[in-house]
């Protein structure tokens, strides 16, 4: 019998099909893998697209809930930075090292205007009023730095108490924050002689006065304080309390005449706030032509009176009436009202800026 070898037997080297089926199944291999790699790749993007993706709408909505205030917000604490810097004596434009000096000014003043806000925003959540974030307005960097602060309802007030309490919010807890401020930063202020002194001169509130007598003491007439920034910041708080509280529109001051005295709020802006202010602004141009007008009272006054006692035409005069109009105040909020009218008096300053 002969024996005939098996040409698929292993360790045959003969192949009938010359390679063709080793190549085929080295192909297929290659495809496979090719494939393999082609899906996975395709997965990858496919996930890494789903996840930028997941990633950009989550940055569009945080922007559009809070982008706008985060911006104004960091572009605030800029210039008032820049504006501290100044006050130190130091020019942060040509060296940006410089604005660390302008930190105690500052994080003092957005202290006060952020309290101030968020009474308002704490104040209107607690009544159910829609209201945004404070948008902070960044100003020029020189001498404060920043215009304030303010938040917008998105929701109808249904009734005075719900209105006087979220106008009168703000201005009381900003209004302690500026006290504070003033009683710490008065403590590391310098008292100096008059002479040879330039530069901008504060007006001095009723209440600044008091707590200046309180912390120093009296001060003889060759002498002034030269305010720490801290003390400054209190100081512009006091001032920015008292403009928020005139009697007007829809400022802080609008909303508690109107929760107070209701229809009449027009009439006492216009009678008894209006023609003051209109008084002080031009007296401040008069004293400039004839400086025996100096012994009047209020002089020399303050030019940027003029612009707000004209404000009216733009924000209107009247305050725009609630739904529930004929609910009127309990007791302890028309005494937390009166106190807010003594907290603009003891505040308010006929002339805030005057040169030396």
């Amino acid at each position: 019998m002969e024996f005939v070898p098996d040409p698929f037997a292993i360790g045959n080297g003969a192949d009938p099909t010359n390679g063709r089926i080793g190549d085929l199944a080295s192909r297929a291999r290659s495809c496979h893998h090719r494939r393999r790699r082609e899906t996975t790749q395709s997965v990858r993007d496919g996930l890494r697209y789903a996840i930028m993706r997941n990633i950009w709408n989550r940055l569009r909505t945080l922007y559009r809930k809070g982008g706008p205030h985060t911006i104004l917000f960091l572009l605030t604490i800029l210039t008032t930075l820049s504006a501290g810097a100044f006050q130190a004596g130091t020019n942060p434009f040509r060296s940006p090292s410089h604005l660390i000096e302008g930190i105690p000014f500052s994080m003092t003043l957005l202290c006060i205007l952020l309290t101030h806000e968020m009474g308002h925003y704490v104040t209107a959540r607690w009544h159910r009023v829609p209201a945004t974030l404070p948008y902070f307005i960044p100003g020029i960097p020189f001498f404060i730095g920043t215009f304030g602060a303010v938040i917008r309802m998105k929701g109808p007030i249904l009734g005075k108490r719900a209105l006087f309490d979220i106008g009168v919010s703000g201005p009381i807890i900003g209004f302690v924050f500026a006290v504070i401020a003033i009683v710490i930063g008065l403590h590391y202020s310098n008292v100096v002689v008059v002479d040879g002194l330039s530069g901008i001169q504060l007006g001095e509130p009723i209440l600044f006065d008091l707590l200046t007598r309180m912390v120093i003491g009296n001060i003889p007439d060759t002498y002034d304080i030269v305010l720490h920034p801290i003390a400054f910041a209190g100081w512009v708080g006091l001032l920015i309390t008292a403009l928020n509280l005139i009697p007007i529109g829809q400022l802080d001051g609008g909303h508690v005449a109107y929760a107070m005295f209701g229809e009449r709020q027009p009439m006492i802006a216009a009678i008894l706030i209006l023609p003051i202010l209109l008084y002080l602004g031009v007296l401040s141009i008069l004293t400039i032509a004839f400086p025996w007008m100096k012994v009047l009272p209020g002089a020399p006054g303050w030019q940027g009176w003029i612009i707000w006692s004209l404000l009216p035409l733009l924000i209107g005069l009247r305050h725009p009436p609630v739904l529930d109009a004929y609910v009127p105040l309990d007791p302890t909020r028309r005494l937390i009202g009166w106190i807010a009218v003594i907290i603009f008096l003891v505040s308010f300053v006929p002339a805030p800026f005057t040169n030396l």
